[in-house]
């Protein structure tokens, strides 16, 4: 409408408004609704990022990116994106992108807080260096956290405010969002109401009590306590405390020393737990590598079949394990072990001030092994079932591989705990009521592993987002030889786990470095066919493995310090006799093992060398324990 007044021609009300309109559709971001530009919140100078437009296809037809005074041709275009692959942001500070059509009208905006590109390992490295000072993982690991939500919020004075509220409110609560990851959690609680159950149901000193008359001379009663590690491996704590406070009167009455036993306690405990398959551990170590392995899109093994193939690699554990049972068989000792076997056999065991009996209270349960047998039985069996029905392919790897294993695990430790409470109550050994209690009593001592657990899922998703890995690969490729990684892994999680006195904890903060530096690595090195891929999952096991190491030569570990308390031991008499021990296994597993596997060696042969260079030195180093205790086989 056009109106005349006096002559003049003035702008109606309504035609102003279409002026302001056609302005404005013509100005920076008029497309908005109709183009969308996704970038990066944070990058990092010297790394390529991933930009892609979506929309109208006409409108994206000959787009372009303006970075400053550059611009960027697309690398692809699809029906209704197109996408910008490794643009590199080299200037700090924040950089603004800006997509034109080919007519140079602005069709959206994005904004990218570019930061250098050695910030991203800050988040790991924070983590390690506090978890190795004030020794303890929890602090630890959130500082890595809020580090990393520092950086991902922008490296500024209010990000650091607005990335302490961010690594609780967003990044913890979208860790724990994943629906497989409440199984690992769920998993893991009833795997330790099982526990508590048959700790209070006489089930687990069932199997000790049917082992222990076999336990007639100090040889067979290490035997005897190092098979029990064995048989009760879903759980490294309750093995380390039933079998130390069951055995200790049958090693004590043998004559074997309290230090022996604590060491045959503490050295079947965690490593049997942690190559088991249906332990406490499992979910654990799967979901870490599964969380990592997320963030690899190049490589996309399932987690399970990660872990199992990198169990040949699991040399610390397994030569434990050897040495365990070859100091029981030929009754053999070396350094301070061999002096107090031989103080006990004259001497019988100290009593330590402070011992107690059975715990106070209820009167403890008659041991009743089937209690334990048919829960245990029906964990396994579940297991297997699950992970066959659930999975494909004609070999036992490819049914293995394809599996929903989290559903395997978080059915088989229902059902198992399941057993466990119907049997107890049709028996009539416990109440409903102490039944519940029994329950969560096992619950109870997983909380700490979920609380980590939980802080080191979040720190791998950090991680990812930060692309720490990225930044290593381009700093160490061309520097680390592929062959040394799984020495160097398992040195380097030996120290942090040695300095933090926790497995778990190393794990969570390493395995998301680990893993994708070695695939990495393997990548440029042209090395990801199957020939070489040993190399990967012997880095897997490195990290396991050396946490294992770390933990079992810590005095602060909780593992080395229950297996004390339980045995009976003073705990540094404990450490110092079990140190070299554990020295000597993971000199052999590095030098004889892992080195050699990372160069090509078969895992076999670099096993069998290990077991027989740790025989060589037991019988060349060790002396058997003289008194007369020690019986006639």
């Amino acid at each position: 409408m056009i109106s005349c007044d006096d002559g003049g021609t003035r702008l109606s009300p309504l035609l102003a408004l279409v002026v302001l309109l056609l302005t404005w559709l013509a100005a920076p971001g008029a497309y908005a609704e109709t183009v969308e530009l996704e970038a990066p919140g944070v990058a990092f100078t010297g790394q390529g990022v991933k930009v892609t437009a979506t929309g109208d296809p006409e409108l994206l037809a000959g787009a372009r990116l303006r970075i400053g005074e550059r611009v960027v041709a697309p690398t692809e275009a699809l029906s209704e994106s197109i996408r910008f692959q490794e643009i590199e942001l080299d200037q700090s500070g924040p950089e603004r992108l800006v997509l034109v059509a080919a007519d140079g009208t602005a069709l959206a905006t994005a904004e990218v807080s570019v930061i250098p590109a050695w910030t991203s390992i800050v988040p790991p490295v924070a983590a390690i260096v506090v978890a190795l000072v004030f020794r303890s993982v929890l602090p630890a690991l959130f500082l890595g956290i809020w580090c990393g939500a520092w950086l991902a919020a922008g490296l500024s004075f209010t990000g650091l405010w607005q990335g302490f509220m961010a690594a609780f409110e967003t990044h913890i609560v979208a860790a724990m969002a994943d629906t497989d990851r409440v199984k690992i959690i769920l998993f893991t609680m009833m795997m330790g109401g099982m526990i508590g159950i048959l700790s209070k149901n006489g089930g687990m000193q069932g199997i000790v009590a049917a082992v222990a008359p076999v336990a007639r001379t100090p040889r067979r009663g290490q035997v005897a306590t190092a098979g029990l590690g064995l048989a009760i491996f879903f759980d490294d704590i309750a093995n380390t405390l039933l079998i130390g406070k069951t055995m200790q009167p049958i090693t004590d009455r043998l004559a074997i020393s309290r230090e022996k036993l604590a060491y045959l306690v503490d050295s079947t405990a965690a490593p049997i737990a942690s190559i088991a398959f249906a332990t406490t551990w499992i979910g654990y170590e799967v979901s870490v590598i599964e969380a990592t392995v997320r963030g690899m899109p190049a490589y996309d093994e399932p987690a399970y079949s990660i872990f199992l193939s990198s169990l040949p690699y699991a040399y610390y554990p397994l030569l434990t394990l050897f040495l365990v049972f070859a100091i029981a068989f030929t009754g053999r000792d070396y350094g301070p072990m061999l002096a107090a076997e031989r103080r006990t056999r004259l001497a019988g065991p100290p009593v330590l001030s402070g011992e107690t009996g059975e715990d106070a209270g209820r009167e403890p349960a008659k041991p009743q092994m089937l209690n334990a047998i048919l829960p245990i039985a029906t964990l396994i069996a579940t297991l297997i079932a699950t992970l066959y029905i659930t999975g494909s392919g004609t070999t036992f790897r490819e049914i293995i591989g394809s599996a929903d294993s989290f559903k395997a695990l978080l059915a088989a430790s229902f059902l198992g705990a399941t057993v466990a409470g119907v049997l107890t109550l049709a028996r009539r050994v416990l109440t409903l009521e102490e039944l519940v209690d029994a329950w969560f009593d096992g619950v109870k001592t997983t909380f700490l592993a979920m609380i980590i657990l939980v802080l080191a899922w979040t720190l791998s998703d950090l991680t990812q987002i930060l692309h720490t890995s990225d930044f290593l690969i381009a700093l160490l490729g061309d520097s680390v030889l592929a062959g040394l990684l799984p020495a160097i892994i398992f040195l380097l999680a030996a120290v942090v786990a040695f300095t933090t006195g926790t497995s778990w904890g190393t794990m969570g903060i390493l395995m998301p470095l680990v893993l994708p530096l070695t695939w990495g690595i393997l990548e440029l090195g042209a090395m990801t066919d199957p020939a070489h891929m040993h190399i990967l999952y012997a880095a897997v096991a490195a990290v396991l493995a050396g946490a294992t190491f770390g933990d079992h030569c810590s005095p602060i570990s909780d593992t080395t310090v229950l297996s004390s308390l339980a045995s009976g031991c003073d705990h540094i008499e404990h450490v110092r006799t079990q140190l070299p021990y554990a020295l000597t296994t993971g000199t052999v597993a590095t030098l004889v093992c892992a080195i050699p596997v990372g160069f090509g060696a078969p895992w076999w042969l670099c096993l069998l060398t290990g077991a027989a260079v740790i025989w060589l030195c037991l019988k060349r180093f060790g002396r058997p324990a003289e008194g007369p205790a020690e019986g006639k086989e």
